[in-house]
């Protein structure tokens, strides 16, 4: 079968690598040709353009490349008509994807969206396009199935979230070794995760940077994501004894004891490596007053939404400075409070609905396409 992919970000490459994978378990001949990364490139098949060139960040950005954006939606069509797949699978990345499937529904082609776009925080008129323009739809939050099925009347599939199946299937770290193959000490190590995108590693960054001289007796290490370069991130260490490492997300979180996290999938990634975390966000100025006008949710990280609880504390736009930061991060070193934060990361474990999310889906979608 011909598979057409399309995933615009990090964590979008990362889902969509480990749904080929499973794809290939149950289909003997796959050809895939897809919008994605490094990780989909290792799975086989043809990468027609990398999600570096297509993150755009906030309300602004996104009008500031519109020009861009429509060019590489144009492109895109084109490009599905002369692959011609036998189902194009969504993968998140909805402003883009949403006027894919519109186009591609009317086209005949199958629609068949994974991780569905957030219409519960906002856009939830959007509705009507997905029930239009959407075949299948396969959900990896509790709460999805209730807000398409009960709420909107448009079956779903909840598969689990793959994230459980990213974590458990990576090789396993020494802490001893990989500290010592990246030139870190003994002490107790705190990662600084600041985003994936440039624009808000700007601003998240050199927050979290400016309380790493009041806490001594830990070592800061910023997880560098796979969409930037090295000497961006040196730009902002200029003078400082912080280290970083690049590309390896995931490792430095088994190692780690607290983390500083930009809001976004990695609150969920580091709450699932058991890590006790601040959430923060801030954004542009513009963007963030659009936002907070058209978004209605009680919290912004995936833990609290999930949990409908304040599990994890969030500090947002002006809450988002040194001097918060400092405390909350104090807090969370503290042993009693730690104890609370683990107990409510394994209820959230056990509320994701295990493994197999990857599998449950490559299975579904074959099914559907050759029956």
């Amino acid at each position: 079968m011909k598979y057409y992919i399309i995933a615009g970000e990090a964590s979008g490459d990362l889902h969509a690598s480990n749904l080929m994978k499973a794809l290939k378990e149950v289909d003997s001949e796959p050809q895939f040709r897809f919008w994605g990364g490094d990780l989909m490139q290792q799975q086989g098949g043809t990468l027609v353009k990398h999600y570096k060139e297509l993150a755009f960040m906030g309300f602004s950005e996104v009008i500031m490349n519109l020009r861009t954006i429509f060019k590489n939606i144009s492109f895109c069509k084109q490009d599905i008509k002369k692959f011609d797949p036998d189902v194009i699978i969504f993968v998140d990345y909805p402003g883009f994807n949403m006027r894919i499937a519109k186009w591609a529904k009317n086209e005949g082609y199958r629609t068949h969206y994974y991780i569905s776009p957030q219409i519960w925080a906002w856009k939830e008129n959007r509705i009507k396009k997905i029930k239009r323009d959407v075949d299948q739809m396969y959900v990896i939050l509790p709460f999805e199935k209730d807000f398409y099925t009960k709420k909107h009347d448009f079956p779903v599939h909840f598969v689990g979230h793959p994230l459980l199946d990213a974590i458990e299937n990576r090789p396993p770290v020494d802490p001893g070794s990989f500290k010592k193959q990246h030139g870190l000490d003994n002490r107790p190590v705190i990662a600084l995760l600041p985003g994936s995108r440039k624009q808000e590693i700007e601003k998240m960054l050199t927050v979290m940077l400016s309380i790493t001289q009041d806490f001594k007796d830990y070592q800061f290490v910023i997880a560098g994501a796979p969409s930037q370069d090295e000497e961006f991130y040196e730009s902002f260490m200029k003078g400082s004894n912080i280290s970083l490492i690049m590309n390896k997300t995931y490792d430095v979180l088994s190692i780690s004891h607290a983390a500083l996290v930009t809001s976004g999938t990695a609150t969920l990634e580091t709450a699932l490596f058991k890590v006790p975390e601040v959430v923060c966000y801030k954004g542009s100025y513009i963007s963030y007053n659009i936002a907070k006008r058209i978004i209605n949710l009680d919290y912004i990280s995936l833990v609290n939404l999930i949990m409908n609880r304040a599990v994890v504390k969030e500090l947002i736009q002006n809450d988002f400075n040194s001097k918060n930061l400092q405390t909350e991060l104090h807090k969370i070193l503290d042993e009693d409070n730690r104890k609370r934060i683990f107990e409510d990361y394994y209820e959230l474990e056990e509320k994701l609905g295990g493994n197999g999310a990857s599998k449950k889906t490559a299975q579904l979608i074959y099914k559907n396409i050759t029956a």
